[in-house]
């Protein structure tokens, strides 16, 4: 059977946010990955418009095989974004188009590298399809337009929960390494790295969430932003994370006990991570009824337009939503990496090579497409979509 997307890393929590959206949306979708039985409910609630197929990111040769036997000409690569390049690699050489939710600067600066290749190909791909990167990086390209120059950008995230209960935001592992890992910054042009991002600890005030403390968070927009922007004189980039405090508390605490370290440890003549077991026992928390959450994407450009210094800040608010209860405001990086591979599929984004969406996506349609999902853009505190 031939399929409109192949989803990688279905499995996963964005995976299945993003399968969930194409299915909405009309959409056959196959639902790759390795542990079927977590889409049980999906592939019978769309039998006839979906399979399953199992996918390994490490073997290049068995996901190209996996996307040409389907037919399938766009991948929405949700796997963890260490596998970005194999899950490229194979798609091009099955012929198909790729977007994917984030990975390094390193990993980013190959996959740029292979601009040229997938022009050759006639093959898309975009990289940080997600809420920050993703959401962060169109609201750039709708305000950029706005100025005559700008030297300096911060964007981020901040959320927050109408419970102090303690609820997975999303991959505990992605978090973990965002609490501490080195951030990197662009400073005056050039690219330096807070060691410790728990140093650069400051306040952020995002619509509808109030004052929250924030920190550094490595991400690639770092460079993404200067790519494109250089030109418009751009010399600063800052991404930040945002938690709220019950939450930041207990990840600061797995993290200073040690429990999501990735240095294996000897269990009875077995070696495991901790943090592969925090993962594990983490999904056994059940959330609390009546649990919502509200999550604000930002993006703060600071520049001059026809010699007068300007300011836009560009918000996108989202809640959780009626019949996504399960995904909370997860659906701000499911959704998006849905949107902007059905804009391919449609021929909204034509250009063919490799991008991050500031380079390629359309604001305004979008724009258009977030309030659909009742996410809500606003511009210097103006709803806009």
């Amino acid at each position: 059977m031939r399929f409109d997307f192949a989803v990688f890393g279905a499995t996963g929590l964005q995976g299945r946010i993003a399968a969930k959206d194409l299915f909405a949306n009309g959409y056959s979708v196959l639902l790759c990955g390795r542990d079927k039985g977590r889409i049980e409910d999906l592939l019978k609630k769309h039998k006839g418009k979906t399979e399953f197929a199992r996918i390994e990111a490490e073997n290049v040769s068995h996901m190209a095989d996996v996307i040409k036997k389907h037919g399938t000409e766009i991948v929405v690569n949700c796997v963890e974004g260490d596998w970005n390049l194999n899950i490229l690699d194979a798609c091009i050489k099955a012929g198909a188009s790729c977007v994917d939710l984030d990975t390094t600067i390193s990993k980013t600066k190959k996959q740029f590298a292979m601009d040229k290749t997938l022009k050759e190909r006639k093959l898309i791909s975009i990289t940080g399809c997600g809420s920050v990167p993703g959401t962060g990086n169109v609201m750039l390209r709708y305000a950029a337009q706005k100025f005559d120059s700008f030297h300096t950008i911060k964007c981020g995230y901040d959320w927050k929960s109408n419970m102090n209960k303690f609820v997975v935001p999303f991959s505990i592992l992605t978090i973990t390494e965002e609490f501490m890992s080195p951030a990197s910054i662009l400073r005056d042009g050039k690219l330096t790295a807070v060691k410790d991002p728990m140093d650069s600890l400051t306040l952020c005030y995002p619509r509808s969430i109030g004052k929250q403390k924030c920190f550094n968070d490595e991400h690639q927009e770092t460079y993404t932003f200067p790519h494109y922007y250089k030109d418009k004189g751009l010399k600063n980039v800052e991404c930040f994370a945002g938690f709220p405090k019950h939450s930041f508390d207990r990840i600061k605490t797995m993290i200073e006990l040690g429990i999501a370290s990735k240095e294996p440890i000897n269990f009875k003549g077995t070696k495991i991570r901790p943090i592969d077991f925090l993962t594990q026992v983490l999904k056994r928390i059940k959330v609390p009824k009546g649990y919502k959450e509200t999550e604000n994407l930002w993006v703060h450009v600071f520049g001059k337009k026809d010699g007068k210094k300007k300011e836009i800040k560009m918000e996108c608010v989202i809640h959780t939503l009626k019949g996504w209860e399960e995904d909370y405001t997860n659906i701000d990086t499911g959704m998006p990496i849905s949107i902007m591979a059905q804009m391919i599929k449609k021929g909204v984004i034509k250009e063919k090579g490799a991008f991050s969406p500031e380079g390629v996506v359309p604001p305004e349609y979008f724009f258009r497409e977030l309030k659909k999902r009742k996410m809500i853009v606003y511009e210097n505190g103006k709803q806009i979509n």
